[in-house]
């Protein structure tokens, strides 16, 4: 059978950092206050020449090289970002022109900060179903343009970042122990649009817009939502918490990734963290994390890797991961 393997991993972060106790200056917060909710203690923030497609390229080309792969052998590319260059056309058009790719397709995928497992499970169906062999699937914001930089609440959470994987068709025995994706789980429900959402919209107020939450009731619904999808995925994988090598969860909030672990036993040293330097970067923020954790020699090829995102809407999902 077909699996969808990852080849080549790549990362890029903006050159400016933004410590907490650069907010002190600007609104009413201290560093204790920010790591001790949220686990933070600094952020990348996009200069005005960083944009989400000039990220997402860095990214992009860093995972190609990595897999010993060209642009021009790439088939499709499925970019996940919220925070596009422009409302059209598709800033993964913008990435495949940027990298003299004039073949194969392009299109983003928007599920915030779910982004990226959505975009990674599109590009397996692709592989699977025999449309695409290789796939260069990237997760790239410029969340700081969303931002309210007077309320302490928000501003704090969220940094720039982009991360990209070549997914690329292998061959597998339909064992857990082949190589590439295993399974996967994404849900939606839109009932709770209102907790997590950005106030503008084309259609809407012609504006963009600024991000706004409500921090308990996400917390809230965070560790459950999780949880659930990773335990379906382990249903049809047959697998259990004990099998995994490494958890990647998405970077939002350091108790929200302790309380998801602890809930599924998963040990505490098989949790990748990246909250600290990253902040929330949407749609990057796992495979920048993966990204961390390929680049210090912690997963390795063999590894089962288990992946999960939340994000607005609400969309939650998860996918487990042979490396």
């Amino acid at each position: 059978m077909i699996r969808s393997t990852v080849t080549g991993i790549g990362s890029a972060l903006p050159k400016r950092v933004m410590a907490n106790q650069d907010f002190e200056h600007i609104i009413d917060t201290t560093d204790e206050w920010i790591i001790q909710r949220t686990g933070i203690r600094q952020r990348h923030i996009a200069n005005d020449d960083e944009t989400t497609a000039s990220l997402g390229e860095e990214a992009a080309r860093k995972a190609l090289e990595s897999a010993g792969l060209e642009p021009a052998d790439i088939d499709l590319i499925i970019l996940a970002t919220s925070t596009p260059n422009n409302t059209f056309p598709a800033t993964a058009v913008d990435i495949q022109n940027r990298l003299g790719m004039h073949h194969g397709a392009a299109f983003d995928v928007q599920a915030v900060c779910s982004g990226f497992v959505f975009a990674l499970t599109t590009a397996d169906l692709y592989i699977r179903g025999g449309m695409a062999r290789r796939v260069l699937v990237i997760g790239a914001e410029t969340f700081s343009r969303l931002l309210d930089w007077e309320d302490r609440t928000t501003c704090v959470l969220f940094g720039d970042g982009a991360g990209a994987l070549v997914l690329e068709a292998g061959d597998g025995v339909g064992l857990t122990s082949d190589r590439g994706v295993l399974a996967a789980k994404l849900r939606s429900d839109g009932c709770h649009k209102s907790k997590l959402y950005v106030d503008g919209g084309p259609s809407t107020t012609k504006t963009v817009g600024h991000l706004r939450m409500q921090g308990r009731e996400v917390f809230k619904h965070a560790v459950g939502m999780i949880t659930d999808v990773i335990e379906d995925s382990f249903a049809v994988a047959g697998i259990s918490a004990d099998d995994i090598d490494w958890f990647v969860p998405h970077q939002a909030n350091r108790r929200i990734i302790e309380a998801s672990a602890k809930k599924l036993g998963i040990a505490e040293e098989k949790v990748v963290i990246t909250v600290d330097r990253h902040g929330n970067t949407s749609a990057a923020s796992v495979p920048l994390a993966l990204s961390v954790a390929a680049a210090d020699g912690r997963i390795k090829q063999g590894d089962l890797i288990l992946l999960e995102a939340m994000g607005g809407g609400f969309t939650w999902g998860a996918v487990l991961l042979r490396w």
